[in-house]
């Protein structure tokens, strides 16, 4: 339905004010009857009067019809105009007759008849107003005429009649024309609230999903109100009112004193926020906090430097593939010269070098085209075995240097071939720092009741200094002069892209690294048709 229609629509189904003029009509009735009932004069005795009886039967029915009105308004709201044409008929019908017997327009009841013609005007809609005067009108009249020639009312009461038949009409406009000034203003101020409420709701839903925290404090100190990123920046629980933390609100009364606007504080559980300060126009004089995570900030800044620097290593790793191809092919071509122990040593160390760069131009594009994973729920218990033996068959060692421990049934929803991949990563670094002996390598997993499966890779070698720790996961950083610095940096790139995560455990007493994913994302998956991300 348009706007306007819907506006119209819900205008004439506006019953609240009908119900009202019925109320009214109803004490009209009760008045009617009392007068009957208890006459203080002797209006309902002379000659030109209704007899009493039907004057008393009028009133009976007319009171009857009003009651049986006033329940349509309230129980059936349908039909707006036909109740009201109806309501207003009847009106008009009973109080000329009353008229008439009270002696025609002088009596006074003509005053009910603009009364209800006023109020009908304000209540209905369109040319009805007009009709209802125009009928308020033949009724006067016809009943004073009738008054004039068969009752004989007094012949310059028709020229009363008449300026209270233009009453009429003025009523009506008059009443139209102010109730369709006050419909306008209502339909602006439906439309007006409606739009205000749809921006609240907008507004209320950006605060909600942004990822800063917003405050709103008031002029007790206290935090009047604040978005869910908030709350869990700063702890706050629904069972206690909230308060600003001390570093917070020490920084709040600094700046209100004239200090910074952006100040640095650490939040519940050590994150590190940047808190930004503003006044707000409200008349309780509240004030507006910002709290950006600089973690996240921080976090972000280095995934753009990171893509930035993957485009850019990979575009000079597809230059540098054409001319190191050429370089390898020269040096076969030299090897089968065989001119001497001193070119054999020369062409072993281009050898390796070159060897040492394709694999380094290997991992930079694997690192920039990784595929989507395609996530299938895996039994470690089967996968990991055979992937110790093909390992160990490729790099030509024992099988025995790995140990492989499961407490019971553990799946891990990953895709195989990324699992795969990372495997031989964390296991060719552990290999590296071993000390190859029997059980030197550990893999083990376990899962919980909810759904969490860690596996975990951990040697027996020297372990991951302290020092080093932080930068372990950098690109290009590596302790080997072999390695490239990308092993790890790609292992947990195929974590991430997998739903999983990668961490550094605890040196035990070697290096330890933990692959933490779930088994139950699969079905998840299932559930939603999906077999991929």
């Amino acid at each position: 339905m348009p706007m306007t229609g819907w506006l119209s629509a819900a205008w004439e189904a506006n019953w609240r004010p009908l119900q009202y003029f019925n109320l009214y009509r109803l004490i009209v009735a009760g008045l009617f009857l009392l007068t009957i009932l208890f006459p203080q004069n002797d209006l309902m005795e002379r000659p030109n009067r209704l007899p009493t009886a039907l004057a008393l039967s009028l009133t009976i029915s007319y009171l009857a019809v009003v009651i049986v009105g006033f329940l349509l308004s309230v129980h059936w709201q349908r039909r707006f105009n036909l109740q009201l044409s109806l309501q207003m008929v009847v009106d008009v019908v009973v109080v000329s007759l009353m008229m008439l017997g009270a002696g025609g327009v002088s009596s006074g009841f003509a005053v009910l008849l603009l009364v209800s013609l006023a109020a009908a005007s304000l209540v209905g809609r369109g040319r009805l107003v007009l009709f209802y005067a125009a009928l308020a009108t033949v009724a006067v009249l016809t009943s004073q005429l009738y008054g004039i020639l068969r009752l004989d009312f007094p012949d310059s009461s028709v020229v009363q009649a008449g300026l209270i038949s233009a009453g009429f009409f003025a009523t009506a406009i008059l009443a139209r024309l102010l109730g369709q000034r006050v419909m306008d203003n209502e339909n602006l101020a439906r439309k007006r609230g409606i739009a205000l409420d749809n921006q609240i709701r907008i507004s209320q839903r950006v605060v909600e999903q942004m990822q800063d925290g917003v405050l709103i404090i008031g002029d007790d100190g206290r935090v009047s109100r604040y978005n869910p990123v908030a709350g869990t920046m700063l702890g706050f629980t629904r069972e206690a009112p909230p308060t600003p933390p001390a570093a917070l609100a020490a920084s709040l009364v600094a700046w209100l004193e004239g200090g910074p606007e952006s100040v640095p504080f650490t939040g519940f559980d050590g994150c590190h926020l940047l808190a930004r300060f503003e006044r707000t126009a409200s008349s309780d004089r509240e004030l507006l906090v910002f709290l950006e995570d600089l973690d996240r900030i921080q976090e972000r800044a280095q995934q753009m430097k990171l893509a930035s620097l993957g485009r850019l290593t990979a575009s000079i790793a597809h230059e540098i593939r054409n001319p190191l191809s050429a370089i390898s092919h020269a040096g076969e071509l030299l090897r089968e010269e065989r001119r001497g122990e001193t070119q054999e040593r020369l062409l072993r160390i281009l050898n390796d070098n070159v060897l040492r760069l394709d694999r380094i131009v290997q991992d930079v594009l694997m690192l920039g085209r990784q595929n989507s994973a395609r996530l299938e729920l895996l039994d470690l218990n089967e996968l990991c075995p055979a992937f110790i033996e093909e390992f160990a068959a490729s790099e030509n060692f024992a099988p025995e240097i790995i140990s492989w421990q499961a407490s019971g049934d553990v799946r891990l929803c990953f895709d195989r071939a990324h699992l795969y991949q990372l495997l031989w990563n964390l296991i060719s670094n552990a290999l590296r720092h071993a000390s190859r002996q029997p059980g030197a390598i550990r893999l083990a997993a376990s899962a919980t009741a909810s759904g969490q499966v860690k596996l975990h890779v951990i040697d027996d070698g020297p372990g991951v200094p302290d020092d080093i720790r932080e930068q372990i996961f950098d690109p290009f950083f590596t302790t080997h002069h072999d390695g490239t610095g990308l092993g790890l940096h790609i292992s947990r790139e195929l974590c991430a892209a997998n739903g999983a995560s990668l961490s550094l455990g605890a040196n035990a007493p070697g290096g330890h690294f933990v692959i933490a994913g779930r088994n139950d994302t699969c079905l998840q998956e299932m559930k939603n048709g999906r077999t991929s991300r």
